[in-house]
């Protein structure tokens, strides 16, 4: 299973060129996945896990949570600007802009909307993910994913106390939980984690 984890692991090599997209932060069948791999066979170790666990961030993320993979809809999205002939690099660098604030958004068949924004990459130039506020996806505090995702591989109890959501968090040096908002935050992102 180690190897099958250090395959998962590859973020953006594995996806069709020319899309950047980070599914570990914005879809979340791939979410349960790697948390579900990590679980499984401690696949990898928490210091190294904790690192792989920083492409999230630090703020908010949008999380994709329809039906489409996280393959298929890079697939989808190349066959969308292929179509609208916005797929080569000085195309799709004309038709975005490469200021920090221009970008476009495409809806997919599923009425899903992504944004997707030029990132100055040899092979790598359209940046994707989910839109806010779009159909089949949930806004999310990054810190919030990180705890629900660090519980879900490494604690993994039904019942959910302080006590051991504050030990998935320690994990990663992320600090007691607070406020019983965000221990509610924590619990629903847990429950979504594993349903």
């Amino acid at each position: 299973m180690s190897g099958e984890f250090s395959q998962t692991m590859q973020l953006y090599t594995d996806l069709p060129a020319p899309v950047l997209f980070n599914p570990f932060k914005h879809h979340l069948g791939y979410i349960r996945y790697v948390a579900g791999l990590q679980q499984e066979s401690v696949a990898m170790g928490k210091k190294e896990f904790c690192r792989f666990l920083q492409h999230i961030g630090g703020s908010v993320t949008d999380v994709y949570t329809g039906s489409f993979g996280w393959i298929e809809i890079c697939r989808l999205v190349i066959s969308i600007l292929g179509s609208e002939n916005h797929l080569s690099s000085e195309d799709f660098l004309r038709w975005t802009g490469e200021k920090p604030d221009d970008f476009k958004t495409i809806s997919l068949p599923d009425n899903s909307s992504w944004v997707v924004k030029y990132h100055r990459h040899k092979e790598r130039w359209v940046h994707l993910f989910p839109a806010r506020q779009s159909l089949h996806t949930l806004r999310v505090k990054a810190n919030t994913l990180k705890s629900a995702i660090l519980y879900h591989a490494f604690v993994g109890k039904d019942f959910i106390t302080s006590d051991s959501l504050n030990e998935a968090r320690a994990i990663c040096g992320l600090s007691p939980v607070k406020s019983v908002s965000e221990t509610e935050a924590i619990y629903t992102m847990i429950e979504i984690l594993r349903t």
